[in-house]
C-alpha cells in the first residue's frame, strides 16, 4: 500500500497547476452513453475515480481509450447492448449510480448497484430513484440492485422538486429526460459549476435545455444525441486547496501563482472567507496568485451548497484555521458527521473540539509529524496540509482516497520546493517485521 511522507518546514513556491475537475468529468463520461460513436473528453485527470468508471461504461459495451499523457479520453458509445452498472465496480465509487440516468436515456432500461462511496455519512439515492419515477419509469429494488424500465413508447417525462438539491440527482434526472418523449422539469436543482459545464455539454450534443444555471431545468426531449469534442473546465476544489496550501506554507511576501484556473467556479463565500484571513489574492481569468500573509486571521466559516462554502473545502480550512492567530469555527450544514479527519489531526497536536455539526478550531498551533490514516478523500489531503506545516515527518496512510481525487500530488507539491514523497509500505507489519 502507498503513503505520502511529507516534511514539514519547507516553503512552498513558484507554481501550481490545477488538473481538470473529477466532478464534472465523471458525468461527462456518463453523458457520452447517450449519443452513438465517439466522444472525444479533453483535461480529463488521471485518477482512480476517471478508471473505475471506464470499467464501468465498458461493461455496458462502451469502448473507452484514455491517454493519460494528453488527459484526453475517447469513448465509442455505438454499441451500449448490457444496460448494467455491476456491484463489483458500483460500490468503489458513488457517482458510477450516474449509470442509472445514463441507461434510462440510451436503452430504456437499467439494472445498477446500490452505490459505495466514501465512509462518512448518510447520502442516500431516494430523490434519484423519486425523481425518475415521477419521469415516468417503473423503479424496483432486486438484492441491492436498482432496476428500471420505462414504457413501451420510452420515458414519458414529468416534473420533480428535489428537496434538497442535489448535484448528484440532478445530472442523473438530467440525463434521463434528455431523451425522454415529452417535457421535464427538474425544480431546486443543484446549480454547481459540475452540474453548468455538465449541462452546456449536453446542449452542444443537441439536448434542448433552459434555465442552465439557474434553479429550473427545463428540457424538451430530443430523439437522439450527437457525439462531441469538449473540454472539461478546471478543478474547483482542488484550486481551493492549493489557495489554502500557498497560505499557509507559502513564504511570507512571495506569491504563488496557481494556474489552468477557473476562480469564478468556487464561489464567492469561499473567495470572501479566504481574502478575510489577510491572505493576498490576485485573480485572472484563468489563474490565481495567492500571497501568504505575516500572520493569518481566524476566519469562521459555514457550509452551504453552491454558491455558499464547499463542504469539500471544510477540512482544509480546519488545518487553515489551526495556524491563524486565534479560534474560530467551522460549521457543515451539507453533511452533519464529516469530521473523521480531526481525531488524526488530534495526533499531530490538533487541539480541535467537535460538537454536532460544528468543530471549533484553537490557533497558533505547532503541529508535530507523526503516522496517521486517511479516511476518505478530503480528510486525506487536510493530512497533507497539516504536514506542511508540522515539525518533522509526517507519514500519510492508505492514500488511496487521496488517489481518487488528486493527480499526482506528490508530484506538483515537490515541483513546488516542498518535501513529499510517494513510499510503499505493510499496512499489517508489526516493528518486528519491519526490523526482520
Amino acid at each position: 500500500m502507498d503513503k505520502l511522507v511529507v516534511r514539514g518546514g519547507v516553503p512552498l513556491q513558484g507554481s501550481l497547476t490545477v488538473s481538470g475537475s473529477k466532478n464534472t468529468a465523471l458525468p461527462l463520461m456518463a453523458a457520452a452513453l447517450l449519443a452513438e460513436g465517439t466522444t472525444t473528453l479533453q483535461n480529463i485527470p488521471n485518477l482512480k475515480d476517471i478508471a473505475t468508471f471506464s470499467n464501468v461504461l465498458r461493461v455496458s459495451g462502451a469502448v473507452v481509450n484514455a491517454q493519460p499523457s494528453t488527459h484526453t479520453l475517447s469513448i465509442d458509445s455505438s454499441r451500449i447492448e448490457y444496460p448494467e452498472a455491476p456491484y463489483e465496480l458500483v460500490k468503489k465509487m458513488r457517482a458510477s449510480f450516474y449509470m442509472l440516468g445514463a441507461l434510462i436515456g440510451r436503452c430504456g432500461q437499467a439494472r445498477v448497484s446500490l452505490p459505495g462511496g466514501c465512509a462518512w455519512g448518510p447520502r442516500p439515492v431516494d430523490l434519484h430513484l423519486k425523481g425518475m419515477e415521477a419521469f415516468g419509469a417503473s423503479i424496483d429494488l432486486d438484492e441491492g440492485y436498482v432496476v428500471a424500465q420505462t414504457p413501451s413508447a420510452g420515458l414519458p417525462g414529468g416534473i420533480y422538486r428535489l428537496e434538497p438539491s442535489s448535484v448528484g440527482a440532478t445530472i442523473n434526472l438530467a440525463l434521463a429526460a434528455t431523451t425522454a418523449r415529452g417535457g421535464s422539469r427538474i425544480e431546486n436543482a443543484a446549480i454547481e459549476p459540475d452540474v453548468v459545464v455538465f449541462c452546456e455539454a449536453l446542449q452542444a450534443m443537441g439536448a434542448k435545455i433552459e434555465g442552465i444555471g439557474t434553479r429550473t431545468l427545463e428540457f424538451e426531449g430530443v430523439e437522439a444525441l450527437q457525439p462531441i469534442s469538449f473540454r472539461n473546465c478546471p478543478d474547483r476544489i482542488e484550486l481551493g486547496t492549493f489557495m489554502i496550501a500557498a497560505a499557509i506554507a507559502g513564504e511570507p511576501g512571495q506569491p504563488v501563482r496557481l494556474n489552468n484556473a477557473e476562480p469564478a467556479h468556487l464561489g464567492q463565500a469561499f473567495i470572501d472567507a479566504f481574502q478575510q484571513t489577510g491572505t493576498g489574492l490576485t485573480v485572472g481569468t484563468d489563474y490565481v496568485q495567492v500571497t501568504a500573509p505575516e500572520t493569518l486571521r481566524p476566519v469562521s466559516i459555514e457550509t452551504e451548497i453552491y454558491p455558499g462554502f464547499p463542504t469539500d473545502l471544510q477540512a482544509q480550512w480546519t488545518v487553515l484555521l489551526s495556524q491563524a492567530n486565534g479560534p474560530a469555527t467551522i460549521t457543515d450544514t451539507i453533511y452533519g458527521d464529516r469530521f473523521a479527519h480531526i481525531p488524526e489531526l488530534g495526533r499531530m497536536g490538533m487541539f480541535a473540539k467537535v460538537s454536532g455539526n460544528q468543530v471549533t478550531v484553537e490557533g497558533n498551533q505547532q503541529l508535530q509529524g507523526a503516522n496517521v490514516m486517511s479516511t476518505d478523500l478530503r480528510a486525506s489531503v487536510s493530512l497533507v496540509l497539516a504536514g506542511l506545516v508540522a515539525k518533522g515527518e509526517t507519514h500519510v496512510l492508505r492514500i488511496y482516497h487521496l488517489d481518487r481525487g488528486y493527480e499526482r500530488l506528490e508530484d506538483k507539491l515537490s515541483n513546488a520546493g516542498l518535501y513529499v514523497r510517494r513510499e510503499q509500505y505493510d499496512e499489517f507489519a508489526t516493528p518486528e517485521t519491519e526490523m526482520a
